[in-house]
């Protein structure tokens, strides 16, 4: 055999094996290859998207944690504002309690400060009259002298 019998031999398997290779490897493996590159993109343009996303419902929780905390303002302040208004209500009946409960003293105090000082005419009214009958040493008629005693009480 001859170099160049070998050689065109193996140029035309060659042919033949690159025209298979190219007929029917090479078109499924391009396709294998295309797949995998679209997939590879599509994964890129999600990953984007879901980046693109996150950074909007990050945006999105901020404004809702303001407008939480703006709501959450308003509603301590509201309840700040009836606890005061409370307090104050409270403040105002404990005076008005304490204003009735003065004037009902101060009242109890002259009822028994003018039933003293009755009891004490009386009391005096009567030593007078003692008085007056050991210094006359004689009995007084205390229905006689009614209007005199009276009198006396009063000036008393």
């Amino acid at each position: 055999m001859n170099i160049n019998a070998t050689l065109l031999a193996q140029v035309v398997v060659f042919f033949v094996l690159a025209w298979v290779t190219m007929k029917f490897v090479w078109p499924p493996l391009m396709k294998a290859l295309d797949e995998r590159a679209q997939k590879i993109a599509d994964g890129l343009a999600a990953a984007d998207k879901s980046k693109a996303e996150l950074v909007m419902a990050e945006r999105r929780a901020a404004e809702e944690m303001t407008k939480a905390k703006t709501v959450a303002g308003e509603v301590r302040q509201v309840a700040e504002q009836q606890a005061n208004k409370q307090v104050e209500d409270a403040r105002a009946e404990a005076a008005r309690i304490l204003a009735h409960a003065r004037e009902t003293a101060e009242k109890e105090a002259a009822a028994a400060m003018q039933a003293a000082r009755e009891t004490l005419r009386a009391e005096v009214a009567a030593l007078a009259v003692k008085g007056a009958e050991q210094i006359l040493r004689r009995e007084v008629n205390a229905q006689a002298h009614a209007d005199l005693l009276s009198n006396l009480r009063n000036e008393l």
